[in-house]
């Protein structure tokens, strides 16, 4: 481990090769469709819905399925055991999240005209951060709505908080929650970065050794 953290800390300030900047180009095209891509996706089934019910959210709103009638269908639900509606009004997480890939944009952008690998390591640090708290926060929305129940409500069932992944049997429904197409690509922006940042440090690495 220490040995890993001297070999990055050496090469912070060397410059990035040509392809690496590629590379970091390709990144900042990666993040584009995420503003328009869901990045996770919940699914409701039960005996009364076969076909089932699905909610997609993306970086700045929620979309209900069949044009928006799954979230109105998920709201009628969530009203009978006491659950407050999903407005997007009330999700800051949407108004946060698309401003923030706009910064991961700039920010790339700015590691690659100044061309310095530490520049790349500051991004892909606070991407992390970003990824980490993204997580935890939509942890902390599914906790908060699934244990603030109106206990007047017409059918009361134990507190309980749906699944951020897999699968969770909540009443008569089974929820499904998985990462959608939005969030592979914040995934392989990430990637991206990594690996133009190893080829730099390789190539740095086999100028010094001659």
């Amino acid at each position: 481990m220490k040995s890993l953290f001297s070999w990055v800390s050496k090469n912070l300030f060397k410059p990035i090769t040509m392809k690496s900047r590629m590379l970091l180009l390709l990144a900042v095209l990666v993040l584009i469709p995420t503003f328009f891509l869901p990045l996770w996706n919940l699914e409701f089934w039960s005996y009364q819905y076969p076909d089932g019910l699905t909610l997609d959210i993306y970086s700045y709103k929620l979309e209900g399925g069949d044009d928006g009638a799954h979230l109105a269908e998920i709201n009628i639900l969530n009203h009978y055991i006491g659950m407050a509606a999903l407005e997007n009004e009330d999700f800051l997480e949407l108004k946060w999240i698309p401003f923030a890939i706009g910064v991961f944009i700039i920010l790339t952008l700015r590691a690659v005209v100044f061309g310095k690998i530490g520049k790349v390591l500051d991004v892909l640090m606070l991407f992390t951060y970003f990824g980490l708290f993204s997580l935890w926060s939509f942890w902390y929305k599914l906790h908060f709505y699934g244990h603030n129940l109106d206990p007047k409500a017409s059918v009361n069932i134990e507190p309980f908080t749906p699944p951020i992944f897999g699968f969770e049997q909540v009443g008569q429904f089974k929820v499904w929650s998985y990462p959608s197409a939005g969030s592979y690509l914040l995934v392989g922006f990430a990637l991206l970065l990594i690996l133009a940042m190893v080829i730099s440090m390789k190539r740095n690495d086999t100028v010094a050794s001659k």
